[in-house]
């Protein structure tokens, strides 16, 4: 056979690059980037090559496993999916629906077929005790979405191929190819900002990739950004700057939040955010000057004590600047398939709480990181079961040691993964699906965050082979199983709905669905299908019950108080304390693929980075064995000391601790590192919208006593 081509898009993080896969006798030869994709036109990031490697893995798992007193052993597929539904059903009969829970980890999104055929599964189960990924890093931006605009997936991006001023509070889009923001090639996009003569300002603890190729950067004291973007929002109004432009025909509560942020002065919170008052006027007064503006923020933001109120303002710094909804500000994808779902208004939040902390549900969804808890605390309601998808909340969620022990004590456990990690060790059972190469995919969620209207589907590059199974037709056995009970029969069962059907149907009915877009017409333009720049949507799409934008809604009102009693209790830190942030790497995307020879060589990148003068009041020295310590836990690792962090924190990357026994990943446990999670606090939540508070962890930090 000749050299093929194969073209697709990357689905391992959010930029969803094209490829060019260059592929001969069943084997990949080369991996490049599309140039005739029109959206990412050629790019890519050195993870694209890992679709080879996860597709090449010795250790990914292609047939089921039981644990058995002698260890795990491989069993047919029928037999699996029986089992499975048995046991769940078990749990059901006897704890009652809620008693099991289910965890979708990150990659659950970035494969179309769980994602449209997992919804089934769930329905099917019939519990409440939901949990993700979510409630890590992103809950609020889904919550001031709701808030502002009536649903929690209506959620703008920044036109970056039309602004002129980019303002980036917490985000590191140079490594994260976006996140929340659906952009290959951030650094041409960024640099053609500054061709153009425009400026990128980034606001960071930390002097990341992204910061150092900005124009302007300030060091920001972790978890003080809403103290930061309150008084920008003061200083708008103070100096008359509020300009809302046509949105201000549909917008409600702009005097009573002039009156709700009056007091937060830049003199008031420079002390805490450790900005001075004349930067922070210089930041709110450029915004307010561009002609093409907007302001973004991600990880950063949401991952501390009041991520939801510093989504809102990010969103209300928009609008009153008159960048929200226009071009090269902060726009909406007009998505070829539609993720919203049917017209009404959006209730899903506090219909019932936690457990144990009686932490409001969000988006269908409890915090994860009241997991453990849920697991470990005895009594009416106690979490006995768990179903997990495409995660490894061990290593991705707060006091990972904790849920570590809680999911060795469960009664039932099944993962649907490709790989026995530091979470689906503890299972009962491990059901793989058919990953990458072998399935075909569409990116639903990403289409509907992308800076440009695109669309593209890809094809499977290779068969999966009879021994293997597609996460559609997993989630879509277990669904028939559970449905039918003792009555379910293999033989009379229907066929799995492939979610290709719901794929042409969302297109043929979506917004281009009147020009012949569909999925026969993506299978004849492999390399993807520009749909336009973006377009203003407001006040149209707006699912709000008066179909009006409030911004000072009562919910973030309400939340106000708890920000003013920080701002006058003025924290002061303990003695040697610092404060934890953590970063992100080019070459990993959270924990699953540190098992890919290629992305995890090279130096050791799993450090705490301290700045030089925090390193000199410790006598420590760079590359020496450190003990991190916080109120949970222990870690020790390297210091690599760098002026690129603020003092008084320090920083280590997420997604590490692969020293954990009764894994199957080889090259990982050989680059172990260790989890920052074990050191994240699951107490520290923002108790607005439910998310993991992991920024700004209080830790001390010492030689470690085991150095030799």
């Amino acid at each position: 056979m000749p050299t093929e081509t194969h073209y697709r898009a990357c689905n391992l993080c959010e930029a969803i690059c094209g490829l060019e896969i260059n592929h001969e006798h069943g084997q990949v030869l080369g991996i490049t980037g599309d140039m005739q994709d029109p959206f990412s036109r050629g790019h890519i990031c050195p993870k694209a090559v890992g679709l080879k490697d996860i597709y090449e893995d010795p250790n990914r798992l292609r047939r089921p496993l039981k644990r058995t007193a002698d260890g795990w052993q491989e069993i047919d597929w029928e037999i699996a999916l029986d089992e499975v539904a048995a046991g769940l059903r078990r749990q059901r009969e006897a704890h009652g629906p809620h008693a099991t829970a289910w965890y979708a980890g990150n990659p659950s999104v970035h494969n179309s077929g769980t994602q449209l055929s997992a919804p089934g599964f769930l329905r099917a189960l019939g519990s409440r005790s939901l949990f993700s990924a979510s409630s890590v890093d992103q809950l609020p931006h889904h919550f001031a979405a709701w808030q502002l605009y009536g649903h929690p997936l209506l959620l703008p991006v920044p036109d970056l191929d039309r602004t002129d001023h980019w303002l980036i509070l917490g985000g590191n889009p140079l490594v994260s190819n976006g996140s929340l923001m659906t952009a290959p090639d951030v650094a041409k996009r960024l640099q053609a900002i500054q061709a153009r003569g425009g400026k990128v300002v980034v606001v960071d603890p930390r002097r990341s990739e992204t910061a150092a190729k900005a124009d302007t950067h300030h060091f920001i004291r972790p978890s003080t950004d809403v103290f930061l973007l309150l008084a920008m929002t003061q200083v708008l109004f103070a100096e008359n700057l509020v300009r809302p432009g046509r949105l201000a025909e549909v917008t409600d509560g702009i005097a009573e939040l002039e009156a709700a942020v009056a007091e937060f002065t830049p003199e008031h919170v420079s002390p805490i955010t450790g900005i001075a008052p004349a930067e922070i006027r210089t930041l709110a007064r450029e915004l307010a000057a561009a002609e093409r503006g907007v302001i973004y923020g991600r990880v950063g933001v949401s991952v501390q004590e009041f991520g939801g109120l510093c989504l809102w303002l990010i969103n209300v710094l928009n609008l009153l600047t008159g960048h929200l909804d226009e071009p090269g500000g902060y726009m909406f994808a007009t998505p070829a398939l539609d993720i919203l779902g049917k017209p009404g208004i959006y209730n899903r939040y506090d219909r019932y709480r936690s457990r144990v902390r009686q932490v409001p549900e969000f988006m269908g969804e409890l915090p994860v990181a009241c997991l453990a808890e849920e697991i470990l605390t005895p009594g009416e309601g106690q979490l006995r079961a768990l179903v997990t998808s495409c995660g490894n909340p061990v290593l991705s969620t707060p006091n990972g040691a904790q849920l570590d022990s809680a999911l060795a004590g469960l009664d039932f456990m099944v993962s649907i993964d490709i790989y026995l990690n530091e979470t689906t060790r503890h299972a009962h059972y491990i059901l793989p699906p058919a990953t990458g190469l072998e399935t075909a995919h569409y990116d639903v969620s990403f289409h509907a965050l992308a800076i440009r209207n695109t669309s593209r589907y890809s094809e499977p590059l290779f068969d999966k082979g009879p021994e293997a199974r597609y996460d559609w037709e997993i989630f879509e056995g277990l669904r028939q199983r559970l449905e039918s009970g003792d009555a379910y029969d293999a033989a009379a069962a229907s066929a799995p709905e492939n979610p290709e059907t719901k794929i042409d149907l969302g297109l043929r009915y979506g917004a281009y669905g009147r020009t012949g877009l569909s999925l026969d017409e993506l299978r004849k333009n492999p390399h993807g299908v520009d749909l336009g720049a973006l377009q203003p949507r407001l006040p149209a799409a707006l699912r709000t019950e008066n179909q009006r934008i409030n911004l000072a809604t009562p919910l973030f009102l309400a939340d106000l108080v708890r920000a003013r009693r920080v701002l006058a209790a003025a924290p002061v830190a303990a003695e040697n304390q610092l404060l934890l942030i953590s970063r992100r790497e080019l070459r990993s995307n959270n924990s699953w693929m540190h098992n890919l020879p290629r992305l995890i060589k090279g130096r050791n990148r799993c450090t705490l980075q301290l700045n030089p003068e925090d390193a000199a009041a410790r006598n420590l020295a760079d590359g020496q064995l450190v003990r991190v310590r916080s109120r949970v836990g222990a870690v020790e690792l390297p210091i690599e000391i760098t002026s690129n962090l603020m003092p008084g924190v320090a920083s280590m990357p997420h997604g590490y601790g692969h020293a954990r026994a009764g894994t199957q990943l080889k090259v990982a446990q050989a680059h172990p590192g260790v989890s920052i999670n074990d050191l994240t606090d699951e107490t520290r939540l923002d108790e607005l919208t439910g998310n993991a508070a992991l920024s700004a962890v209080p830790v001390w930090v010492d030689a470690s006593l085991n150095e030799e």
